[in-house]
């Protein structure tokens, strides 16, 4: 039995976790991290196979927080950043049988296919419409109020199936998209709020945000041993099962099985959990069940990512990021990603690997379908999308019935819910992304965050 007590117990080792953790040693504080998985990473993770290195999980992040670019400054010379191709800048967005670049300028917007003339028309009286008064509309609600129909079907819609698999039916745009709502709620326009954003004064910290498309050389999984290695094995416990904490007095008991089957006890005033929404109600038992139901019923997209690596590629030209399948098109996808012309070293000289998703909200029983299905499924759209026959000479797929928490309305009551929960039980902190935002630079923002807030 370890009775050792520490400041601050870090509960789950992906991104945000480790980040915490990482800015605490900076900081001399005693600290434990616990993950229940056999590694740290949470779902980042990258592998090499026959001269393709690709990732099992977030497959790219946006440089969108000056948080998450300092954290590359910090951690320089332990992995390498390595920003996008800038031939790959174009986005495709499929319809009607082909693909369409998603307009970059004023002539490509007016010559684009993707919208209608009467949506092209109707925004220029964007910057002049009045703003909305719905606290909680929808993306879609806002979209269609703001641009138009075939704005919401071959721009928004696409681009939220690429970020959450999910629906813009349901998500709630202040918590889904807080940047897009603070655009009309602080400039009462897009464009008008687009433009201004771009003329006002940065400071040198604001300006590390330069909103590129990012990767770590060789992969991000090296993003992860940069961290473990910074924080050290001595900070980091791995494969702790049936983790629980409990409150006594003013300090908090967690307990967890080792990997030897040993129960170990551990004390400390600070608890942080970052777990997903569904892990809470067995981890924190000692709150009412009633409570914690906001954060236990989140909804979750369960997605599947297919690898598909070809040494020799005879397909359409890659020369995009990738492209997005709107859900109007009625395909099996939600979009291929060109993991080959955005990094270097991704595949073979004259390959390719494309990385494809599947599922989300409007999907759901994609997840479910075997192995072969899935594949089936895969080649056909790899054929009629771009163009090639033949297997692939890699095809690997994995599986995340919880990739990404959907922020629709049921936001308001979880967040109300981590409100009430933190401030009954001081000293317990819920984390992750249950709340602030999902991506890559939300979660190194979070934890930022965090760590001046434990530090002082």
């Amino acid at each position: 039995m370890d009775t050792k007590t520490n400041d601050v117990i870090i509960i789950g080792a992906g991104l945000t976790g480790l980040t915490l953790a990482y800015y605490l040693k900076k900081a001399n504080k005693k600290f434990l991290l616990l993950e229940e998985q056999k590694r740290t990473g949470g779902v980042i993770n990258t592998l090499s196979e026959d001269n393709f290195t690709f990732e099992t999980g977030p497959n790219t992040g946006v440089l969108s927080s000056p948080e998450l670019a300092l954290l590359f400054e910090d951690l320089h010379g332990k992995c390498t950043l390595e920003t996008a191709n800038s031939k790959s800048k174009k986005r495709y967005v499929w319809k009607k049988g082909k693909w369409n670049a998603l307009p970059s300028g004023l002539i490509s917007a007016i010559k684009t296919p993707l919208f209608s003339i009467y949506d092209k028309f109707r925004i220029l009286g964007e910057p002049f419409r009045k703003a909305g008064t719905n606290s909680n509309e929808t993306i879609s609600e806002l979209v269609v109020r703001r641009l138009g129909k075939s704005y919401l079907d071959y721009a928004v819609d696409p681009f939220i199936s690429g970020i959450y698999a999910g629906d813009p039916d349901k998500l709630i745009t202040r918590f889904a998209l807080p940047k897009l709502y603070a655009l009309e709620k602080n400039y009462m326009s897009f464009i008008r709020g687009a433009i201004k954003k771009k003329g006002e004064p940065k400071s040198l910290f604001q300006k590390k945000a330069t909103g590129e498309v990012f990767s770590v050389k060789g992969g991000l999984k090296n993003l992860i041993i940069a961290l473990d290695n910074e924080i050290g094995a001595d900070k980091i416990r791995t494969s702790c099962k049936e983790i629980q904490v409990k409150p006594f007095e003013d300090i908090y008991h967690v307990s967890y099985i080792n990997s030897y089957g040993e129960k170990v006890e551990l004390h400390t005033s600070k608890v942080v959990t970052t777990v997903g929404g569904y892990a809470l109600h067995q981890m924190l038992s000692f709150i009412p069940g009633n409570i914690l139901k906001p954060l236990s019923e989140l909804v979750y997209a369960g997605v599947v990512q297919v690898v598909a690596g070809y040494k020799l590629w005879n397909g359409s030209k890659l020369d995009a990021f990738g492209g997005l399948m709107p859900s109007k098109e009625k395909h099996g996808i939600l979009g291929i990603l060109f993991p080959s012309a955005i990094f270097t070293d991704r595949a073979p000289a004259n390959g390719a690997l494309l990385s494809i998703f599947l599922g989300g909200v409007k999907n759901p029983g994609l997840i479910n379908k075997s192995d072969n299905e899935i594949k089936s499924l895969v080649y056909d759209e790899i054929m009629e999308t771009m163009g090639v026959s033949e297997p692939s000479d890699l095809f690997r797929i994995f599986r995340y019935p919880y990739a990404i928490p959907q922020y629709d309305i049921t936001s308001v009551e979880r967040l109300a819910s981590i409100d009430k929960i933190q401030n009954t039980y001081p000293g317990l902190i819920l984390a992750g992304n249950i709340r602030d935002g999902i991506g890559m630079p939300d979660r190194v923002k979070q934890a930022c965050q965090l760590s001046e807030l434990l530090i002082h």
